[in-house]
């Protein structure tokens, strides 16, 4: 296969962590004799420091001709004072709206070797395996109007969804169920919110040509609450943009760390893959960073933008190999013995 892949490198451990993943790319290339053309970009916090915008014209091009694009991470403190518009995480924002990309996938498993890594007994957390399906472009996030008033007292923004978003990522998920557990829950607030309602009256309809799959409806706030004491008993869990992003987080606490869970945003052309984490600055470039979740991403990659599922699946399971003959970074092995970014990294390589 010949295939052009972008790299973002983007923020705080984001080019340590993208370093990482591209020598797996370059090993899984050289072993199945594909070739990958890899490239570099600017994005977020790095781009603004040169006077360009978070996402700078260029770089939206190179996304637009790459066949999928790995991303490190978005977010620099020294912007935090900034108007939205001049944050790097208006990047993020606007490449997945120009990109169309609908469709946020975020897995979150138990490795072997880490069913004690994380917060929860090993007998409640045995056996967690769940995919969140998070629609990525509407709701909180894009709604109009928004804004702030003139004299600064009030704000306000717009959760909106029509029915055809609904509908598009109830199927991506509904999808995916049939080729795991047959199990759909989707998350929404429909006591209280309209969007929610209309949500969970569209994803009903769409179940309707998925008679093999078994879907619930679940309060965000139960879902919360359930992913805590009984997060094994989730398969594919849909939900909006803004409920997404936090429940994904909290499965990342779960199953032990933020820096073991990828994610892929598709929609109709290149996907973009990037790592749940976030640019960490307080630990950038001191090379302690895990890059699991950014190699899970690439292996994402792989699967949902390539086809190469065998190649993915390799990947995948080299991870796990290495997770398993103990190899750790700082946040898996807190007070003890823990290896560095490209330690980890040369871990999965001689696993893969």
């Amino acid at each position: 296969m010949n295939a052009r892949i972008l790299l973002l490198p983007g923020d705080g451990i984001g080019p340590e962590v993208v370093a990482a993943a591209e020598q797996v790319l370059q090993a899984v290339g050289r072993r199945f004799n594909h070739q990958f053309t890899l490239s570099t970009a600017l994005i977020g916090g790095v781009a603004l420091k040169q006077g360009l915008p978070a996402l700078p014209d260029d770089t939206l091009e190179a996304a637009r001709q790459a066949d999928a694009i790995l991303l490190g991470a978005v977010g620099d403190p020294s912007f935090d004072t900034a108007p939205p518009s001049q944050r790097p995480e208006a990047a993020l924002l606007k490449i997945r709206r120009e990109l169309g990309l609908y469709a946020n996938l975020r897995p979150a498993r138990v490795w072997p070797g880490l069913e004690s890594a994380g917060p929860l007994k090993p007998e409640i957390l045995k056996g967690t395996d769940l995919l969140i399906f998070r629609e990525l472009t509407g709701g909180l996030y894009y709604g109009e109007p928004r804004g702030v008033s003139a004299d600064g007292e009030s704000a306000h923004n717009t959760m909106r969804y029509s029915r055809a978003e609904v509908a598009r990522i109830a199927r991506r998920a509904f999808d995916a169920a049939r080729l795991r557990r047959k199990r759909v829950t989707s998350v929404d607030k429909a006591n209280v919110l309209e969007t929610s309602r209309l949500w969970r009256q569209v994803v009903t309809d769409v179940a309707k040509d998925y008679p093999d799959v078994t879907l619930e409806h679940m309060l965000v706030d139960t879902c919360a609450m359930k992913l805590t004491y009984a997060p094994s008993s989730f398969d594919v869990v849909l939900t909006e943009n803004m409920f997404g992003d936090i429940l994904s987080d909290e499965a990342g606490a779960v199953v032990g760390s933020l820096g073991l869970l990828p994610s892929a945003s598709l929609g109709d052309g290149a996907g973009l893959f990037e790592p749940v984490h976030g640019s960490a600055p307080d630990i950038a470039g001191k090379n302690i960073a895990n890059p699991v979740g950014t190699i899970a991403s690439a292996a994402m990659l792989l699967r949902y933008s390539l086809r190469l599922d065998e190649e993915g699946a390799l990947v995948e399971q080299a991870i796990e190999r290495a997770l398993a003959r103990g190899a750790r970074t700082a946040d898996l092995a807190p007070g003890g013995a823990a290896i560095g970014t490209m330690q980890m990294a040369a871990e999965i390589m001689s696993a893969l």
